[in-house]
Order: C-alpha cells, then structure tokens, then sequence
C-alpha cells in the first residue's frame, strides 16, 4: 500500500510540472508575439516628429550652404576646398592659379589730386570655389580693394616696398570680406597687373 501511495504522488506531481511549462511556454509565447508585433508596426522607432526635426535641420543647414556656393558634408556643415596638388615624383606640389579682374580701379589719393589707377590679380592653391566666391561677390570684392587703395597718401608711393605692403593689406581685407560672406577666403597673393598714378 504504501507503495501504491507513492506512485499516485508520483503521477500527481507529474501533471502540476506540466501545467507549470505550458502556461510558461504560453506566456513566452504571447510575449514574443506582443514584441514582434510592436517593433514591426514601428512602436520603438524615433517619434515622426523628432525625425521630422532632424530632417528639417539638416535641409536647412544644406540649403545655407548651398546659398553660400559651399560644398556640404555628410554633418550638414560646409566643406572648405581642397587645394589642387600636382604629381610630382619627390614630392607634393600645388598648382597655381590666377584670376585679374576685368575691370581697372580707380581711387583718389589721400589729400592730394593725383588719382592712382590700378588693376589686380589673385593667386590661389584652392579649387575654383575661390573664384566662383570672388566673382559672386565682385561688387563687395571692388568696393573693400578701394577703400585699402583711398587711404594711400603720396609719401607712401616712394617707399620701396610700398606695393608689396599694399597688396598685403588689399589679401588680409578680402580674405577677411570673403571669410563674412562665404566662410572662407582662400586668396594667397594678389598682383598689381597694372599700376599708375596721375
């Protein structure tokens, strides 16, 4: 008898352990299905709204860019030009390049009436963006050349290294000009093609 007692215990607690994994498989079950359906229909990807932000952000800073003539990178932020390298077996080399605008300058000299005519050129080892930059912005690249060459007095047309000095300050104020309106200036050296004073 007593081992028929523990045989029906045996059977009885064979069927609570069954129960047990059934309802735990089940609720697994119903678990992952819950959750598959959820990241399926989108429930845990980023709010439309928020993606809708973000796009608009990085539209805007596109189109900003794009108004400047910038190239734009992959952060929405523009990109400065690559200088152009020419081969060389020894080592790296930039190309040069020159732009002269087409039309002289003409300003008066401070407190005198002789009139100083010149005409100038730039050099640069960037890409064309530079001077896509400098022909945009003609109007505001002349008017800056001719407020350096109107503060000239006529004791400075004597010093030797007069015209170097001069181009010097007419670079630093167009690199400066360009750099407010297109974030980069990108002129190295700028020429005198012509230069006469009258």
């Amino acid at each position: 008898m007593a081992e028929e007692n523990g045989e029906e215990e045996v059977k009885k607690g064979k069927p609570i352990v069954k129960i047990i994994l059934i309802v735990v498989g089940v609720l697994l079950l119903l678990g992952l299905a819950v959750g598959g359906t959820l990241f399926a229909t989108g429930f845990f990807d980023p709010k439309p709204e928020e993606a809708a932000q973000a796009k608009i952000e990085q539209l805007q800073g596109e189109a900003a860019a794009a108004e400047k003539g910038a190239e734009v990178g992959p952060d929405g932020k523009p990109v400065e030009p690559k200088r152009v390298t020419k081969s060389t077996p020894d080592a790296e080399k930039f190309e040069y390049t020159y732009k002269e605008i087409e039309r002289e300058l003409l300003a008066n000299l401070t407190n005198s009436r002789k009139v100083m005519q010149v005409q100038i050129a730039f050099m640069t080892r960037y890409d064309e963006r530079v001077f896509k930059n400098v022909e945009k912005h003609e109007f505001a690249i002349r008017s800056v050349t001719l407020d350096v060459m109107r503060q000239i007095t006529e004791d400075q047309l004597d010093r030797p290294e007069f015209r170097k000095e001069r181009a010097e300050k007419i670079r630093e104020a167009l690199n400066a000009k360009l750099e407010s309106l297109e974030d980069f200036g990108g002129i190295e050296e700028v020429y005198f093609t012509s230069f006469v004073v009258q």
